[in-house]
């Protein structure tokens, strides 16, 4: 047994009191009246055995509640795991799920209540003296400075569900470092969660090997749960009127097959499609919405679900441009190429813009989905360097050599895109021998191609280099390219063979040539992401954007408006949001009164995953954990306490102090010394 305080022990001096007082108060003599000596003799034997008797146990009682009133101040314990840090002050952080999983019901209400009394619970174990760290899955710079045990008792009152998903490496890192300012004393972790199975990975969790970890796992039901992961559309460009086909990965994560969940799509606030769907059981489903009638202008759509009771993930939000026109940089020497300005023409959606090489403005370049570079006889080195920004930024080039081009500055700029390059130029008469049905470019042009089609003819052509990742869209003989395009960063370069003149082919005559044209151009679309990540997208790049002090950029929503930290960067500008953007939705990037972009923001769907770690599972996880303590049995306090200062034995000592004083009363009061035996002389 040991004593957290032993410093009280040298107060069992104090036994000497009743000591002294029962040689000096119980020994004071008494005068007894009588009228007879007959009886004196037998009277006093038998008065002083019974008064002997009691004096001893009042004694006795005294002494013992003296002696455990005494061992209760000094608190004596059965030493536990961790009794080395008894009566030390001590750090201890405690961290405290507040991710959406946790709105959860359970029998105490939602799982963060309970999360919030067990945090309570943890720190009420300690010492008045300890100090204590709140973590929250905000992991905001308030819960950094360590705190009483009132004012860490009143933060804990004050946390709230937050978006936010931390994986539990990350969050015992971050308890780690701030606990690293509190070397000098001993060291406690808590983690309080329901401990989804997505805070987890497939390795074990590194902590230092000198901290005292303990895990606190709530208990939750388990629920079924269909949520929307993600959509896409399958257009790259959108124009007005026109069909659109979006398409939705619906995620079923109970065990059993949902049935039926009703679904629709709302844009703009009305109505556009409705659908019922039948997920089985832990597996993915897509299916593709189909509508139409979209006017000019920004599109703010939201999918919508019945799923019930988890309702944090039953909607999905996303935006995009529908354009009135699609603009197109055409880049040449000085001189328009005919059929370039004919192609564009011929569909007034197309606005072709056609500058000569000298004069590109390179701000822009990001605000052209596509950029057609032809017939230049030579690409500047500041040309090629702002072209490379471009296709790394999204966008898509498309490059016809000219009839006499500097073959050196085009493999300078094409060889830097992951590009073919045009080597040398081949004179001889040839025919296209094959096109690639399966290319992108050309899925749903034809309704029916013939055996023996009618291929574009070929006087000359630049035999371009073996370059890996090609996307052939046509092949000469010997599978020679003849036009092919290629993934560059997040765009994408097409390269022909051949320049736009009817000396090299009839390519620019062919009734091929317009199709592939439009596809290409239909393809370049690099708008927005039709919708950002809360949690997980913490930097945004939007078009180049000219802001000062009397200018911000903000992003806007009904009853919110949050202005985001602006850095500009070649060809576009950055927004960082950190921690400002805590609610889903639908926001409007404005500078002053004009519309900048509309953005839209989703919850994290690990969170909709509401499959748990078991305690064997968490044990193997974190190997380093003292003890995984479970949430809904009973208080905390006692298995806290006896995990951190052993088995307490200060209350039943104060209980038996309490025993023995109350067997002191009852000896003074009952034990009677002062009755009369009868004589036989009396009875006779």
């Amino acid at each position: 047994m040991h004593f957290l305080y032993p410093a009280f022990l040298f107060a069992l001096l104090s036994l000497a009191i009743p000591v002294l007082i029962h040689l000096f108060n119980f020994r004071r003599y008494q005068k007894v009246y009588f009228s007879n000596v007959q009886f004196l003799k037998e009277i006093q034997e038998q008065q002083s055995s019974r008064r002997n008797l009691k004096e001893r146990l009042i004694l006795a009682a005294r002494l013992l509640a003296l002696t455990f009133l005494v061992l209760a101040f000094a608190k004596p314990y059965i030493p536990g795991q961790n009794a080395v840090n008894a009566g030390k002050q001590q750090a201890v952080s405690i961290f405290v799920d507040n991710s959406y999983s946790m709105e959860t019901l359970n029998r105490e209400g939602s799982l963060l209540d309970e999360a919030k009394q067990r945090a309570k619970e943890i720190a009420s174990a300690y010492s008045i003296n300890d100090s204590f760290q709140l973590l929250t899955q905000d992991f905001e710079g308030k819960h950094q400075r360590f705190l009483s045990r009132d004012e860490f008792n009143d933060a804990v009152a004050a946390v709230k569900i937050s978006p936010q998903s931390r994986s539990l490496q990350q969050i015992i890192d971050r308890q780690q470092s701030l606990l690293e300012m509190h070397k000098a004393g001993p060291r406690a972790l808590y983690v309080i969660s329901d401990f989804q199975k997505n805070m987890g990975s497939n390795q074990s969790v590194k902590a230092d090997t000198g901290l005292n970890i303990n895990l606190v796992q709530l208990k939750a039901s388990s629920l079924p749960n269909v949520a929307v992961d993600s959509v896409a559309l399958l257009s790259a460009i959108h124009r007005p009127g026109e069909g659109e086909k979006l398409v939705v990965r619906l995620h079923n994560y109970a065990g059993e097959t949902a049935e039926k969940i009703p679904l629709k799509l709302l844009i703009n606030g009305a109505q556009k499609a409705l659908g019922s769907y039948t997920v089985k059981a832990r597996s993915v489903q897509y299916d593709t919405l189909i509508f139409s009638g979209l006017q000019p202008g920004w599109q703010r759509a939201e999918i919508s679900l019945q799923d019930n009771p988890v309702t944090f993930d039953n909607q999905f939000y996303f935006s995009f441009n529908v354009r009135q026109q699609m603009p197109v940089l055409l880049v040449d020497d000085g001189i328009p190429n005919a059929y370039l300005k004919a192609v564009f023409a011929a569909d007034l959606f197309f606005g072709a813009k056609r500058v000569p090489a000298g004069n590109v403005d390179y701000a822009s370049l990001n605000t052209y989905p596509l950029i057609v570079l032809s017939d230049l006889n030579a690409i500047s080195t500041g040309l090629a360097q702002q072209l490379k920004t471009y296709v790394n930024k999204g966008g898509t080039l498309l490059v016809f050599p000219a009839a006499d081009a500097d073959l050196t500055s085009y493999q300078s700029l094409l060889s830097s895109l992951n590009a073919a390059y045009p080597q040398k130029l081949m004179t001889e008469d040839t025919k296209v021998a094959g096109i690639n049905l399966q290319n992108q470019v050309f899925k749903n042009i034809f309704e029916n191609f013939p055996q023996n089609p009618d291929l574009p003819a070929v006087k000359k052509y630049y035999q371009l280099s073996a370059t890996g990742g090609a996307e052939n869209l046509m092949i000469l003989p010997g599978r020679q390219t003849f036009w092919a395009g290629y993934n560059s960063g997040k765009g994408k370069v097409y390269v022909s063979a051949v320049a736009l003149n009817e000396d090299f082919s009839n390519l620019p005559r062919h009734a091929l040539f317009v199709p592939v044209m439009f596809r290409i151009a239909l393809l370049s679309g690099h708008d927005q992401p039709l919708f950002y990540t809360l949690g997980r997208d913490e930097t945004i790049e939007v078009p180049p954007v000219q802001t000062n002090e009397k200018q911000l950029l903000k992003l806007i929503k009904p009853g919110q408006s949050i202005i985001p930290e602006v850095k500009q960067q070649e060809g576009s500008t950055l927004l960082y949001m950190a921690d400002q953007l805590q609610q889903t939705g639908i926001y409007d990037l404005k500078m002053q009164d004009s519309t900048v972009a509309v953005l839209a923001f989703n919850d994290n769907r690990s969170e909709s995953d509401l499959s748990y770690f078991s305690n064997a599972e968490l044990a193997k996880l974190v190997p380093q954990a003292a003890s995984v303590l479970e949430g809904g049995k009973g208080s905390l306090k006692n298995a806290v306490t006896e995990t951190n200062f052993g088995l307490q034995l200060w209350k039943l000592c104060i209980i038996l102090a309490l025993i023995f004083l109350a067997a002191e009363i009852m000896v003074i009061r009952y034990f009677k010394t002062d009755r009369q035996p009868v004589m036989e002389s009396q009875k006779s």
